[in-house]
Order: C-alpha cells, then sequence, then structure tokens
C-alpha cells in the first residue's frame, strides 16, 4: 500500500472511532440530563444511572481547575492525532480513537456545558456505587489507554518500528 493511502486509512479509522464515541457520549449525557433529574434510576444490581457533574479531572479530583484541564485536553488530543501515524495494528488505531473521542467528549462539556470556556462541567451518569461515576467518554478513555499499552506492547513484540521518516522497519 502506498504511503498516502495508509495515511488516509489511518485517519478514517482514527476520526470515525472518536466521531462515533462522541455523539453517542455527547447523546447520553443529553439523555441523562433530560431523565434523571428526579433521581436514580436502578439497573441492576449495584448499576444506576444517577445524574452527577465534575468541575474538576477524574474522579472528581482538581476541582476549579477546569480552564486548565480543558487546556491539557486540547494539547493531548492533538497529540493522538499526531501519534497515529506511529501505530502499525488497527486494534491500536481503535484504541486511539476510543481515548480522543473521549478526551473530545469531556471537553466539549467543559466548553459548552458553563458560563465561559472551561467552566462547564463534565456531566457523569454511570453510578456502580463502589466506584467514582463516570460516562461513555470516560470509559472510553479507560479502555482506550489499555488496549493502546496492550497493542503497543504488540507491536513491538513482532518487531513493527517507525523510522523518524515514517517508514516501516522490521529491523530497528
Amino acid at each position: 500500500m502506498k504511503v498516502s493511502s495508509i495515511k488516509r486509512r489511518k485517519t478514517f479509522i482514527l476520526f470515525n472511532v472518536s466521531s462515533v464515541l462522541l455523539a453517542l457520549d455527547q447523546l447520553t449525557k443529553s439523555l441523562a440530563l433530560s431523565r434523571l433529574g428526579d433521581g436514580p434510576v436502578e439497573i441492576f444490581w449495584t448499576l444506576r444511572f444517577f445524574l452527577a457533574s465534575n468541575t474538576g479531572f477524574a474522579f472528581g479530583t482538581a476541582e476549579g481547575y477546569g480552564p486548565w484541564v480543558g487546556a491539557v485536553a486540547l494539547v493531548i488530543a492533538g497529540m493522538l492525532i499526531r501519534m497515529k501515524n506511529q501505530i502499525e495494528v488497527t486494534g491500536g488505531l481503535i484504541s486511539l480513537g476510543l481515548i480522543l473521542g473521549g478526551a473530545l467528549g469531556n471537553l466539549a462539556d467543559r466548553m459548552f456545558r458553563g458560563a465561559g470556556w472551561g467552566r462547564g462541567a463534565v456531566v457523569d451518569f454511570i453510578d456502580l456505587q463502589f466506584w467514582p461515576i463516570f460516562n461513555l467518554a470516560d470509559a472510553g478513555i479507560v479502555i482506550g489507554v489499555g488496549s493502546l499499552v496492550y497493542y503497543l506492547w504488540k507491536q513491538e513484540k513482532i518487531g513493527l518500528k517507525i523510522k523518524s521518516s515514517g517508514t516501516r522497519n522490521s529491523d530497528a
């Protein structure tokens, strides 16, 4: 395959996965906001939907640092987009897309669900009651990071390396 078609394929996978997660995340958050105002909905065992918001970082830490968290998320999103050319396996690109989609989903909340850039609160609603409340974006980030670590390890193990010129090299 030509280098340009490989780059297009990688871009296609990354942006489609991240777009689908972003759309599902925002849809479920909108549903949570419209339907969970009266209290939690018990689903199964300890799983319930319970409306909460987070103006800080992961698990409610760094409350009030929303603008900084938003800026860091933008930088990370840019880094993830650039990183796509270093990933050789499709699973790794899907993982990258999950991380990017999750970061953009929570960033969208910070941008559009508050008074001023970065002052918005992330909508959380999935409550296991033994873990901090989260949303689909958070789940995408966690699953994406875990699977990306696996795929990068696998890529390294089978000897796929990337030269700085962007070409594949099994000897490096």
